[in-house]
């Protein structure tokens, strides 16, 4: 049996007349960029996470380097990021010149908030929270560190639209930057993204910022970026917005069965911290096996990913920043220990018995 580590089109033939008749929708409406359907994504969006505003723009990434900009991070400022993230949100930090300042990870993959306190310095202006895997972070203990500091702060939400700490959901403590790259739990069909804020004067700068650094067309105000969300990705988020509790609620399902039915104690599955909740963008167990496992799984059909091989402090991109290896030991150890196992919308039970009983008899 093969089962593969993602299907990306499965959630389009779930709702395919829906997805077909939005496109054709956009197209013929003749409007493709800054129109309509993102107007009403945006609202849609907003009122899914619970802000009063989302700004749709290209990508996750620029998503950061935005909201970075916006608080007037930049060189000389350090911003506290936990140190296993995907290179991603420390990319959002230096692309403004400023400087990473990493932390160890928790038990749960996210960023150790008991560390935090330890790495600020006067240098420091915001905490870079990473909901990393779909799972909230510690936030009532993180917004607690950044009131006491007076620190911005700002999360990245990329895997975890949804999730929520102590019935909040994500991207409502600080300013939330969101990724819909297809793989994501609200993915859509190309690239896309979002900032999600109660501000009403950074949701005007941040649609500025988006558009050339122009609110009216051709008077710019600042040097702005081409980071538009564009029309027909967003109809097509709209879609997939409107069925994305029933999404999240499949792949909670999924996991759960792993929870229950997975017994190896080679093995070391996730866990989900006391008032979080996890949409479970992945799953993501450790072994002291790793590589010997991954193997094993492909052998059998089953794919699987690491997340992430590379730290970004180790990464070469980064090696200016001066470090090595050793620096991060958690971090490090658990680039080496995690592996992703197959956890998709539209899995079948067949798929996931298969998965269950190929890791049960790993030895």
């Amino acid at each position: 049996m093969k089962v593969p580590f993602n299907v990306l089109n499965k959630t389009y033939f779930m709702k395919q007349e829906e997805y077909e008749k939005k496109a054709i929708d956009v197209l013929r409406n003749g409007w493709y960029v800054l129109g309509n359907e993102v107007k009403e994504f945006e609202k849609e969006f907003a009122n899914y996470i619970g802000t009063k505003y989302s700004v749709g723009l290209d990508n996750g990434l620029n998503a950061l380097v935005i909201a970075f900009r916006e608080l007037g991070i930049g060189a000389g400022d350090e911003v506290i990021v936990q140190a296993n993230t995907y290179i991603a949100s420390v990319m959002g930090i230096t692309m403004n010149g400023a400087t990473p300042v990493f932390v160890e990870p928790d038990e749960y993959f996210n960023i150790d908030a008991e560390r935090i306190e330890a790495a600020i310095t006067e240098k420091t202006k915001a905490i870079c929270v990473v909901h990393l895997y779909g799972q909230a972070s510690n936030m009532d203990k993180i917004m607690e560190i950044a009131k006491k500091y007076n620190l911005y702060v700002v999360e990245d939400c990329a895997q975890s639209h949804g999730a929520d700490f102590n019935g909040k959901r994500t991207g409502t403590f600080g300013i939330g930057c969101f990724s819909f790259y297809p793989s994501k739990n609200l993915g859509c069909f190309g690239d896309g993204g979002a900032i999600t804020t109660n501000d009403e004067k950074l949701d005007r700068d941040f649609r500025v910022l988006r558009n050339y650094g122009s609110e009216k067309r051709y008077y710019n105000e600042v040097v702005g970026y081409n980071s538009r969300l564009d029309e027909l990705q967003a109809g097509l988020l709209r879609v997939k917005l409107s069925h994305l509790n029933e999404l999240t609620e499949e792949r909670e399902k999924i996991a759960n069965r792993y929870l229950a039915e997975i017994k190896n104690s080679k093995v070391e599955l996730p866990k989900v911290r006391e008032g979080a909740t996890s949409v479970w963008h992945l799953f993501v167990v450790k072994t002291d096996e790793r590589d010997n496992l991954q193997k094993y799984l492909e052998s059998n059909g089953i794919g699987t990913v690491i997340h992430y091989p590379i730290p970004p402090h180790l990464s070469k991109a980064y090696e200016y920043l001066g470090y090595k290896k050793g620096d991060f030991p958690i971090t490090e150890r658990y680039a080496e220990t995690v592996l992703s196992l197959p956890l998709y919308n539209g899995m079948t039970d067949e798929e996931q018995k298969y998965v269950i009983e190929v890791i049960n008899r790993y030895e």
